[in-house]
C-alpha cells in the first residue's frame, strides 16, 4: 500500500493516447467535489508512473471553509480506500504533534536511549488517558466548560481529542484546588452560583465518565 500527498503544482499526465497534461489545480476540482484518475503519470521533476491519483476538496460549511483540496497519489484502486487511508495518516501527524511542540514537548527533554524509552512509556499512558477523558468530554458534550469554543479569525475546531482530554484534566483540578475561595466569591455574587452549579455537575460527569 502506498499513499502520497501532492501539491497542487504538480503536473498529472494522462494515459499516453489521451496525451493530455494539466496541472493539478486545473482539473476542476472545487469545494464539495471529488475525482479518482486511474494509470497516470505524475511528475514534479521526473515522471512517475504506476499510480492513480485521488482528489477531494472538503464543502464549505456554517463559515467553516477549506482552503485547498487533497490532491494523493495511491495504488489502492479506489477513492473511498484512498481517503480513508490518507485520514488515517492524519491522525497519526496528529498524534505526533501532540506528543511534540503541541503538548508533551518530546523532543525538547534532550532524552536517549533507556531514559527516552522510559519517557515514551510514560507518555504513552498519560495519551491514552488524555484521549479517553477527551472522548468523554465530546459524548456528553461539555467542551464550553473546559475550553473557549471559538476565537476571532479560527475557522477550524479549537482543540483535538486530546487537548480536550489535556484541558478538563487540568480544569478539574483548578475546582478542586480553588474550591474554598469560589464558594466564598459565589456567596458573595449569588446570582452567578447556577452557573457555578452548572459546571460542578459537568465536573461530576466528567469523573464519572474517567
Amino acid at each position: 500500500m502506498c499513499i502520497f500527498a501532492c501539491d497542487s503544482n504538480g503536473i498529472i499526465v494522462s494515459k499516453p493516447k489521451i496525451c493530455c497534461r494539466l496541472r493539478l489545480d486545473e482539473l476542476g476540482i472545487i469545494p464539495g467535489s471529488s475525482a479518482y484518475f486511474q494509470g497516470v503519470k505524475v511528475r514534479k521533476t521526473k515522471p512517475i508512473a504506476g499510480f492513480d491519483v485521488a482528489c477531494k476538496w472538503k464543502r464549505n460549511y456554517q463559515g467553516w471553509t477549506v482552503d485547498e483540496a487533497w490532491f494523493i497519489l495511491t495504488n489502492l484502486g479506489t477513492l473511498p480506500q484512498a481517503l480513508a487511508a490518507y485520514k488515517q495518516r492524519m491522525g497519526i501527524e496528529e498524534m505526533f504533534r501532540d506528543c511534540q511542540t503541541g503538548g508533551y514537548n518530546l523532543e525538547g527533554t534532550g532524552l536517549t536511549e533507556n531514559r527516552l524509552i522510559k519517557m515514551i512509556l510514560l507518555m504513552t499512558i498519560a495519551y491514552s488517558r488524555n484521549i479517553l477523558e477527551g472522548t468523554v468530554v465530546r459524548r456528553k458534550n461539555l467542551q464550553k466548560y473546559v475550553f473557549r469554543l471559538k476565537e476571532p479569525k479560527r475557522t477550524y475546531r479549537r482543540r483535538s481529542i486530546f487537548g480536550s482530554g489535556n484541558d478538563s484534566q487540568q480544569w478539574i483540578n483548578y475546582l478542586e484546588k480553588y474550591a474554598e475561595p469560589v464558594e466564598e466569591l459565589m456567596n458573595l455574587t449569588r446570582n452567578k452560583r447556577h452557573f457555578y452549579q452548572r459546571g460542578l455537575r459537568a465536573a461530576t460527569l466528567l469523573r464519572q465518565g474517567s
